[in-house]
C-alpha cells in the first residue's frame, strides 16, 4: 500500500513538473520595434591648426635663420594678446628636413612645428596670425570641431530614440486593439557622430597690409550631426 502511495506521489510530481516546463516554454507575446532620433548642433570648440617653419631672412645665401623658438614666442604672444589661455595651445607634431647638395653633404636643417589651438570661434584668428612672421607660417587649417556638451547631447538623443521605440510599439498595438506591456530587451544599434570641418567663407590666413583695417572673419559652419537607433522588445498585455 505504501509503495502504491509513493508511486502516485511521484507520478503527480512528474505531471506537475511537466506542466510547469510547458508553461515556461510557451512563447511570450511580444513586439520588437526600432526607434531613431537625430540632432544637429553648432560646434562651440574649434581646433585650429597652425604650422610654423624656420626660414632664412637671406634665403639666397642661407643666412640669418629665424628659429622655431622665435616663431613660437611670437605665436604665444599673439594668443595672449587675443585673450586666449596659453593652455589652449598644444604641439601636434614636430617635423624638419635637411637639404643635401653635391656629394650628399648636409647644407642646412629647418625645423617645423604644428600647433593645435582650441578656440570658441575663428574671429580672433586674424589677430593671432598678425603677430607671427608671414614667412614663418607654413599653413593654417581647421583640424576638427567639437562641442563642450557632446556627451549630454548623446545621452539625450539615445533617450529620445528609446522613447520613439516605445511610442511606435504603442500605436502599432493600439491599431489591433492590443496594449504594450513591460519592456523585455533593449539594444543599442547605430551610434553615428558626424562632425565635418567648418566651411570658411572669408578667413584671413596671412597678414594683410598693415594699413588695411582688420575685419571680422565671416564663418559659415556645418553642424555636428548625431544619429542613434535603439531596438526594444515589449510584452503584449
Amino acid at each position: 500500500m505504501k509503495r502504491l502511495f509513493f508511486a502516485f506521489l511521484i507520478s503527480g510530481l512528474a505531471l506537475t513538473a511537466n506542466a510547469q516546463d510547458r508553461t515556461d516554454k510557451e512563447p511570450v507575446k511580444k513586439i520588437e520595434v526600432t526607434g531613431s532620433s537625430e540632432m544637429e548642433i553648432t560646434p562651440d570648440e574649434i581646433y585650429f591648426a597652425i604650422s610654423l617653419k624656420e626660414y632664412f631672412k637671406d634665403e639666397k645665401n642661407q643666412k640669418n635663420k629665424v628659429t622655431i623658438d622665435v616663431l613660437e614666442k611670437q605665436l604665444i604672444a599673439s594668443i595672449t594678446k587675443a585673450g586666449i589661455p596659453k593652455e589652449n595651445l598644444t604641439i601636434g607634431e614636430v617635423s624638419g628636413y635637411r637639404n643635401w647638395t653635391g656629394k650628399k653633404k648636409p647644407l642646412y636643417f629647418l625645423e617645423g612645428k604644428r600647433y593645435i589651438l582650441k578656440l570658441t570661434n575663428l574671429y580672433k584668428s586674424d589677430v593671432i596670425l598678425d603677430g607671427v612672421d608671414d614667412r614663418g607660417i607654413e599653413y593654417v587649417s581647421i583640424d576638427h570641431v567639437d562641442h563642450s556638451k557632446i556627451k549630454e547631447y548623446r545621452k539625450e538623443i539615445k533617450i529620445k530614440a528609446l522613447q520613439a521605440a516605445k511610442e511606435k510599439a504603442t500605436y502599432l498595438l493600439e491599431s489591433i486593439n492590443e496594449k504594450v506591456g513591460d519592456v523585455l530587451t533593449i539594444q543599442e544599434l547605430d551610434d553615428q557622430y558626424y562632425a565635418p570641418q567648418p566651411m570658411m567663407a572669408n578667413v584671413r590666413m596671412m597678414k594683410a597690409d598693415e594699413a588695411s583695417p582688420m575685419e571680422d572673419s565671416s564663418i559659415e559652419y556645418q553642424k555636428i550631426k548625431l544619429s542613434y537607433k535603439m531596438k526594444a522588445a515589449f510584452r503584449i498585455k
